[in-house]
């Protein structure tokens, strides 16, 4: 069988991956760049576009070149990244008129406060299926309106264009022709209706926004334009396949079906249900389109854990428990239970499913026994405790009982927080054996448009050596553990 290989840029958070994927669905060769993170105030974030950019077009000129790849064997670009980070940009320089505001950043706390009244809260849920937070790209752009000088101007005379990462990528790997996301990526802007699959303009003008600046948005596995990657690769190839990393790593998981659920545990952890093709919207959840594929829409509920793996590295860091990741599964089974001891990681505040963010962290239990290993262990289980929590609310709303949690991020690697998390939800626990799933949902949208794949159901037969965990723990443990939990929590609620 003639090779055939996908190239796939992950665009992340803190830095860019280039794959090289094959037919078989492995990752044969594998480059990555880490980029600067700026924090110019408490709380603000940002990224310089441009070093994004030049890191790109470097590690694709480094992988094609020092692996010798056939250009002929390389059939298509596909692309995943950060998702709700936003820029502007000139359009005849194609210079950013203010750096890149990362999703993290937290400067237009004010702004959404504001506009959170009772009426604009229910029109954005109605139409985006989330909620007016900083952590959406909308109130960044407006705050590049607000405060950069003549940019209404220049929008005014056509002189702009905006985007998320996705979107400035394609641009300029185009030679400056397509401006153009993805329905993912559109989803998480606050200016996206979700339903109607347009901008929208109630959305727009509560929030400043010309349409004008904004993205052609297109399905996931459109065919988005062409690039030589300037001047790298010997001929155009097609750009196909473009997805959100969290919405990547659904797809790469290969949860296809209405009802599966991967949870990826990384420094927080995301969780998402594909819910299928009909639109449900509920108060306590975040709805988002999972992708869109031939125009035909998969919708997905979504669940953010902002401390999982970070607290791990709060005890490493800030309180010395111990010097290396490794150590903690060594240290914690060292403990035939943990004796009552559990950490509410609070550290921001409660955010799903409790959004209470004026809670406190708080360690409850402790008794003159406890020792360092029960604080680990407590953070450990912490992990568990919150995922079980909000994927009770996703089958509680969604009516649909979970049969199996698809598992990948850094976290998962450690088999005594698989096992807890088994026991706790009652369910399997599917470790994938890919670490960049984000990126292998792009590919294997590419590679269906292209051909090189025909079905989901061929997607299904590739990588499929999951390391698999089973409850065991007795069903009066699980409750007695769990009801320790739910209680801690309380404590720390207003």
């Amino acid at each position: 069988m003639k090779n055939q290989y996908i190239l796939t840029i992950d665009q992340s958070t803190s830095g860019t991956k280039v794959l090289v994927i094959n037919q078989k669905g492995e990752i044969i060769k594998k480059r990555s760049k880490e980029h600067r993170q700026y924090y110019p105030q408490p709380g603000w974030v940002e990224h310089d576009p441009n070093e994004i950019y030049r890191n790109t077009v470097e590690l694709i000129k480094d992988i094609i070149q020092k692996e010798n790849l056939n250009y002929e064997e390389i059939k298509g670009i596909a692309i995943t990244n950060q998702r709700e980070t936003a820029l502007i940009w000139e359009k005849s320089s194609g210079k950013p008129v203010y750096p890149a505001i990362v999703w993290q950043c937290n400067r237009t706390k004010d702004m959404c406060e504001q506009l959170s009244t009772k009426k604009n809260k229910e029109i954005i849920k109605n139409k985006t299926g989330l909620p007016i937070d900083p952590y959406f790209s909308a109130s960044k752009l407006k705050w590049i309106f607000d405060n950069i000088e003549g940019i209404k101007n220049k929008a005014e005379k056509g002189q702009i264009i905006a985007g998320t990462i996705d979107s400035w990528l394609i641009w300029n790997l185009t030679g400056k022709e397509i401006h153009a996301t993805d329905y993912t990526n559109a989803s998480r802007t606050l200016l996206f209706n979700i339903k109607e699959l347009c901008w929208d303009e109630e959305l727009l003008e509560l929030f400043q926004i010309p349409k004008s600046i904004l993205p052609q948005v297109k399905p996931s596995n459109a065919i988005y334009g062409y690039t030589d990657v300037e001047g790298i690769l010997k001929k155009k190839i097609p750009i196909v396949g473009v997805i959100g990393d969290s919405q990547g790593a659904l797809l790469g998981q290969k949860c296809f079906k209405k009802g599966m659920i991967k949870a990826t545990y990384g420094t927080g952890t995301s969780i998402l249900m594909n819910i299928g093709r009909e639109l449900v919207l509920k108060n306590n959840l975040v709805t988002t389109i999972a992708w869109g594929i031939d125009n035909k829409i998969n919708y997905a509920f979504e669940g953010i854990i902002r401390s999982s793996g970070d607290t791990l590295k709060w005890l490493k860091d800030n309180l010395e428990l111990f010097n290396d990741f490794e150590e903690v599964e060594s240290k914690i089974t060292q403990l035939e239970n943990n004796e009552g001891v559990y950490l509410v990681p609070a550290f921001s505040g409660l955010g799903f499913p409790y959004w209470d963010m004026a809670a406190k962290a708080a360690i409850i239990g402790i008794s003159r026994k406890t020792d360092k290993r029960h604080f680990i262990r407590a953070a450990v289980e912490s992990i568990a405790y919150q995922i079980t929590d909000a994927i009770g609310l996703m089958e509680k709303e969604s009516s649909i009982q979970l049969e199996e949690l698809r598992a990948d991020g850094g976290a998962s690697n450690n088999s005594f927080l698989m096992q807890f998390q088994s026991d706790l939800l009652k369910t399997k626990i599917s470790v994938s054996p890919i670490s960049e799933l984000s990126a292998m949902g792009a590919a294997y949208l590419c590679g269906l448009k292209l051909g090189i794949w025909k079905t989901f159901e061929e997607l299904n037969e590739l990588n499929k050596n999951y390391i698999v965990y089973e409850p065991q723990m007795d069903e009066n443990e699980v409750k007695k553990n769990y009801l320790g939990w739910l209680n801690a929590v309380k404590k720390v609620l207003n």
